[in-house]
């Protein structure tokens, strides 16, 4: 019980002192958890902990075919745990600090091609990927203006769900969306995209919502915020629809950005701000 308040009291400084979402504050407790878990199993204290009994706990998750995401995971938290345990004076002891995970292979992230972004971007558009006019009913232009800006400015689809309208500039072709840590960038948008989400929000957005108020961009039909797996949804139906690879998922949108820019003569350090990126690296 100890053990799981003082994972309480990290994960609630991961959340106020360095601003973690929720997902990294989860993700954070559920590895720990398990740590404490399988320390009460082997008789370890964890706060008087060794490098080799940890090492041990490691071993056993790669026996047990965890992949090496996960184990290198689950030692980044338990270094971050063992700084905090650290600084707050509940332990001298850092096992965790000497120890390496498994390397991971390196691989690039998948692009979407130039010809099947036009299919994708032609599902909901005004016309389809034959060039042939179509309707467009109203969540039709929500879904374009959605497909158009994850293209347009490669946000995250959090970030996209967080666009608030107040933060969409019309006028000056630009965003201000809110990432990881809620640290705020401005990103600038291209033509088409400016187009279709204008075109939403006179046109379609009002009829979605119906006279209800919402504060943010992208509406459900409902008339609340929508979702980023309500997105991701959308996102998944429209790659069916264009008959695309469904294991594409938004942020292949993201890297198709970066992608695209870095090949258009942008520099890296441009595509890092656009991003988000706090590291050059990523």
């Amino acid at each position: 019980p100890r053990m799981e308040e003082m994972v309480d009291a990290f994960c609630d400084s991961l959340r106020i002192e360095r601003n973690a979402s929720v997902h990294t504050v989860r993700a954070y407790r559920v590895d720990l958890m398990d740590f404490v878990r399988w320390s009460g199993r082997e008789g370890v204290a964890p706060l008087s902990a060794t490098h080799r009994q940890l090492r041990r706990y490691l071993g056993e998750l790669d026996r047990a075919q965890y992949s090496r995401t996960t184990i290198n995971r689950r030692l980044s938290a338990l270094r971050g745990f063992y700084r905090w345990l650290n600084v707050t004076g509940a332990t001298d002891m850092d096992p965790a600090s000497v120890l390496q995970g498994p390397k991971q292979p390196k691989s690039l992230p998948h692009v979407i091609k130039p010809a099947d972004m036009a299919k994708l971007l032609s599902v909901h558009g005004k016309r389809d990927a034959e060039g042939r006019e179509r309707e467009q009913s109203h969540v039709d232009m929500r879904n374009q203006a959605l497909l158009e800006f994850l293209y347009a400015c490669g946000a995250r689809v959090s970030e996209a769900s967080g666009l608030l309208e107040a933060n969409v500039d019309f006028a000056s072709g630009q965003v201000k969306v809110f990432g990881k840590g809620s640290k705020e960038r401005i990103v600038p948008l291209h033509d088409m995209a400016v187009s279709s989400m204008r075109a939403y929000a006179i046109a379609a957005r009002p009829h979605i919502l119906k006279g209800r108020a919402c504060d943010y961009f992208f509406v459900s039909t409902r008339g609340n915020r929508m979702g980023a797996n309500a997105m991701r949804k959308m996102f998944k139906d429209a790659l069916r629809s264009a008959g695309l690879d469904e294991t594409l998922s938004p942020h292949d949108m993201r890297h198709t950005f970066a992608t695209d820019l870095l090949e258009g003569g942008a520099d890296l350090r441009s595509v890092q701000e656009m991003l988000g990126h706090a590291s050059l690296s990523t």
